[in-house]
């Protein structure tokens, strides 16, 4: 099988024909064309290396889920709707079974979210996936992580802290696993973009973000473009049953504010807007938390301080260091 033929093969199909309505050239030639899209065009990318954002042994099914997952997230965070998005790929030998189940993986996501492959590379090497993703959003409405005011309330999707206890849990390479260890690795494996969610917010928000590199680390990054300080209530921070039954309470506020990968979203709205939000959680079926709220700063690097039932609680702000 040559390059080509795996092309076709693993990579070559639509989706849906909505999906390729906007497409007028995709996979095989030397570029894809688009039609225009209706209002801005969002664009991201991501890179993961094995070894660094997955580990060897994880399954190809679940790898072909998680690259397109991150970058959905990415979309979801702004509030875009998923359109495109290229697939380069290094592999180390060309192995039909890996290949099969992670196209398999990333089908499936795909599908989910109505989102058109429209071209790529293939190459040999060490085994690394990058993959870009595009949307479109209104720009007006585009949640940006410049755009949270004072006295806005800080909220997160879902349960955070899960994907990083699994990863340490697959690290200790046990030989079994509890129901609840199970369920955590499952989170780190198959991180579910809010792209619904994000949606949703468009005219609910004011700013917000993914949780990749953990929520201190991350909710800072909004805190810094913003020029606004934050408050952020331990006990209100979402933990899941599984998280709370494996680790000690310390260790899971540890995983919930410094851990990443849980590509849940940190957004943030003015306070008028707590019955919409409750509303969108009732919609979605999605636990949507109140964790904290934006202070004015007078200080040049704007600070996220945690507090435990109104008392100072040190954390620890270390989050994915990339370099």
């Amino acid at each position: 099988m040559n390059e080509f033929q795996l092309i076709k093969t693993y990579f070559y199909r639509y989706v849906s024909a909505e999906s390729a309505a906007d497409i007028i050239i995709d996979k095989g030639d030397d570029c894809a064309l688009l039609a225009p899209v209706k209002h801005a065009l969002a664009i991201t990318t991501d890179t993961l290396v094995e070894g660094v954002h997955f580990l060897p042994t994880i399954s190809p099914h679940a790898l072909g889920h998680r690259v397109l997952a991150t970058n959905l997230s990415d979309l979801a965070a702004m509030g875009a709707m998923p359109k495109w998005f290229n697939l380069a790929i290094t592999l180390p030998a060309l192995n039909e079974n890996w290949l099969a189940e992670f196209s398999e993986g990333m089908w499936q996501l795909a599908t989910q979210h109505n989102i058109a492959l429209i071209g790529g590379d293939t190459t040999k090497g060490p085994l690394s996936i990058t993959i870009s993703a595009m949307g479109d959003v209104e720009p007006s409405k585009a949640l940006k992580r410049n755009a949270a005011q004072l006295d806005d309330d800080i909220y997160v999707s879902g349960t955070i802290g899960d994907a990083a206890a699994g990863l340490q849990v697959l690290l200790a390479e046990q030989v079994k696993y509890t129901d609840s260890e199970q369920y955590l690795i499952t989170r780190f494996d198959y991180p579910t973009p809010r792209v619904e969610l994000g949606l949703a917010l468009l005219n609910v928000a004011h700013a917000a973000l993914d949780i990749s590199d953990g929520l201190l680390a991350d909710l800072g990054h909004i805190c810094q473009e913003s020029g606004l300080n934050a408050q952020i209530h331990i006990e209100s921070l979402p933990l899941s049953v599984a998280l709370r039954t494996s680790v000690d309470p310390q260790k899971a506020v540890q995983y919930a504010l410094s851990g990443g990968d849980d590509y849940e979203l940190c957004f943030t709205a003015p306070q008028s807007k707590r019955a919409d939000i409750q509303k969108i959680a009732q919609n979605l079926g999605l636990t949507l938390s109140r964790i904290g709220s934006f202070t004015a700063t007078n200080e040049q690097s704007p600070t996220i301080e945690c507090l435990h039932e109104g008392q100072p609680y040190l954390a620890k702000a270390d989050g994915f260091k990339h370099f």
